[in-house]
């Protein structure tokens, strides 16, 4: 089974290359945001044609079961700030590009696995929304999930990996270590913290989870 894994940033990517020797496990950067991560994406079913992708990294949290550590796993993604209007098709959600699912489901077996794993970290299925905008205010998670309240992280690639996997028909899952819960921070101080004292083996769930499929 070849497995692509997607991150966005250097420190991701120096984490997890570490972790995986096997040439059917590809561990690529894709860069930070939507469009970087939709290229990232494509390139790599292009190049390596894997028969899933997984996307890794970090992500705010929201809830009162979530903590920093945890790790939030996308039984759902949708992007926070699309919005199509009604002008020409008012069946539109907000968060949904036109003509595409206003949620995309992760693969069912990834998932199944996902939720099966026994490794000393809380998971948390559920809903990544995700945007262009590194959410280091309160104002703006109470934006996001006002109209989101289910939302249990917030990124800024996930759904748009899920779009580009939709659309080649690659089975896709996201797993997002908590690094910072927005509502409960100020100026991203719990973000940088996280980096400094506690990332080390945050990514441990992802290896975990490709050696048990």
């Amino acid at each position: 089974m070849k497995i692509g894994i997607i991150v966005a940033m250097d420190k991701e990517l120096h984490q997890l290359r570490q972790l995986f020797s096997d040439g059917n496990v590809r561990v690529e950067k894709c860069g930070i945001g939507k469009v970087n991560a939709a290229l990232g994406a494509q390139r790599m079913i292009n190049e390596f044609h894997p028969d899933c992708i997984i996307s890794s990294g970090c992500a705010g949290g929201n809830g009162d079961d979530i903590n920093i550590q945890d790790v939030v796993v996308s039984a759902e993604l949708c992007y926070h700030d699309v919005y199509c209007g009604k002008a020409i098709d008012d069946t539109t959600v907000y968060g949904q590009v036109q003509g595409l699912p206003a949620r995309y489901q992760a693969d069912p077996h990834l998932l199944a696995k996902a939720n099966a794993l026994d490794c000393g970290v809380k998971i948390h299925p559920g809903l990544i929304v995700t945007g262009d905008w590194f959410v280091d205010s309160k104002d703006k998670m109470r934006d996001i999930i006002g109209h989101f309240p289910d939302a249990k992280a917030v990124d800024m690639e996930s759904c748009a990996i899920a779009q580009t996997c939709y659309i080649n028909k690659v089975p896709f899952i996201s797993f997002r270590v908590i690094s910072d819960m927005p509502l409960h921070d100020t100026d991203a101080s719990q973000y940088h913290n996280f980096w400094d004292t506690v990332a080390d083996h945050s990514f441990q769930v992802t290896k975990t989870f490709v050696e048990s499929l």
